[in-house]
């Protein structure tokens, strides 16, 4: 059987066509993005009924919350921002209890969760 050249051009250029429309499949079925992941995490708490909001406003804020991230409006603070907010809202208890807020933030133990509706920070101070 001889070899035709228009023959092997098209069946070079079919296998190209094919390798492309490989790669492009395979592009559009990656790995959910960090984002995408967590909107779907969100979702499924919502509509489980383990948020403490309705579910419509539950699956409404974690549609913004998607649409924000993937603007890259969305930013997630660091642990240090968290303790910052805690000590900074010692600054609304009177001046006498403040400085023994701070220090439950520091240095208190830690019991509960903020799922389970709160967390007590606790410092033991001896009195003379």
């Amino acid at each position: 059987m001889p070899s035709h050249p228009l023959l092997i051009r098209g069946l070079a250029a079919s296998a190209f066509v094919l390798l492309g429309a490989t790669s492009a499949l395979a592009a559009s079925t990656r790995a959910p993005s960090a984002a995408q992941e967590r909107y779907q995490q969100e979702r499924a708490i919502c509509l489980n009924g383990q948020s403490q909001q309705d579910r419509a406003t539950c699956l409404r804020e974690a549609g913004a919350a998607y649409a924000q991230a993937r603007k890259g409006d969305l930013s997630s603070t660091g642990s240090t921002d968290y303790a910052a907010n805690a000590v900074a809202r010692c600054n609304a208890q009177p001046p006498v209890d403040r400085d023994d807020c701070v220090r439950r933030i520091r240095e208190g133990a830690v019991q509960g969760s903020v799922n389970a509706g709160g967390v007590l920070r606790e410092v033991e101070t001896p009195v003379q």
